[in-house]
């Protein structure tokens, strides 16, 4: 081959991601994403985590990719209406947090989802294995049943009085009976009897949190499956109106006042993770490749100030373990 030839050649080779770049740059991308919590501060800055970490990756809203957002909060009853609307838009790709994530799966088998917040998706139905998810479905999941037996640990270590402990549970929640199945069998090894207490707004969980304040010795956990995140002042409020230790699966809960956390680091890093596996796959590659990925860290959280008004003496070993104590 000829110099100049050869040059020519690879000039042209250089200039056919230039012209593919500059082809994507020109169509708009079109993003659903089907949020199960209500569009409140801390929703939205799941969404905004999502959006922002897409704008670094190049995807910037209004020139090359535009977002639908659903919120679906207390109107669970219309997850799958609100699905049907997202698939109808014909999107390039869905978000899907927590349960939505079935929902979608149900509306559609062609578009690709990127699931945040899942627990326990192999257990759920979602995908069949978190190394080979297949199908048109990979994400993130944030916690495994198993852990509802680590809440319980922590909580009786910090509240070694409690003998009756009720799980604060939205009771449609898929992962709802998992959660309950593994408190059921790691509570009788620590004395404890295990209630479930069903709720979906704030009436409902005064009432129910009151009602488990008439049994002595009593204590609460909140799991993800539950709408916490968008009533957790209320359920915050609720438990040291009537003096009750609570275990909380984010520590934003107690930041604002709850007792006790174990759980992901930071909540919103799904997001920004997310937001990768959203341009990879917009980018070309396929879900089915691409592993369900876990959090790589569990932090625990305490509140001094809160224990104090319990009259709680938090143990020195459990203190040693906190990777955050709030004085």
């Amino acid at each position: 081959m000829k110099r100049r030839e050869f040059i020519t050649l690879l000039g042209g080779a250089a200039a056919w991601p230039l012209a593919a770049r500059a082809q994507e740059r020109g169509r708009v991308r079109r993003v659903g994403v089907f949020m199960a919590v209500n569009a409140d501060e801390q929703g939205k800055a799941r969404v905004a985590a999502l959006t922002e970490r897409l704008r670094e990756f190049g995807w910037v809203e209004g020139r090359n990719i535009r977002f639908d957002v659903r919120w679906l909060g207390s109107e669970t009853g219309r997850a799958s209406e609100y699905a049907a609307e997202l698939v109808r838009v014909s999107p390039d790709l869905l978000v899907a947090n927590g349960p939505t994530v079935l929902d979608l799966q149900r509306a559609t088998s062609t578009i690709p989802i990127v699931f945040v917040q899942v627990p326990a998706p192999v257990e759920l139905g979602v995908v069949p294995s978190l190394a080979r998810p297949g199908g048109m479905t990979t994400g993130f999941t944030h916690f495994e049943f198993d852990i509802a037996g680590k809440w319980l640990e922590l909580l009786k270590e910090i509240s070694p009085s409690s003998r009756q402990v009720a799980f604060l549970v939205l009771p449609e929640h898929p992962a709802t009976p998992g959660f309950l199945r593994t408190a059921d069998r790691v509570a009788a090894s620590l004395g404890l009897g295990v209630i479930p207490i069903g709720i979906h707004d704030v009436p409902e969980i005064e009432r129910g949190i009151s009602s488990v304040a008439r049994e002595p010795n009593s204590a609460l956990v909140i799991p993800p499956s539950t709408p916490g995140a968008s009533h957790r002042k209320s359920i915050i409020a609720a438990a040291a109106h009537h003096g009750l230790p609570a275990m909380y699966c984010y520590r934003y809960y107690v930041k604002d006042g709850g007792l006790i956390s174990y759980g992901p680091d930071d909540e919103t890093a799904q997001y920004n993770r997310a937001a990768a596996y959203v341009d990879r796959i917009l980018r070309g590659e396929k879900p089915a490749e691409l592993p369900v990925q876990a959090p790589t860290k569990y932090e625990l959280s305490i509140n001094l100030k809160t224990a104090k008004a319990l009259g709680l003496t938090v143990p020195p070993t459990l203190l040693a373990r906190a990777d955050e104590v709030i004085e």
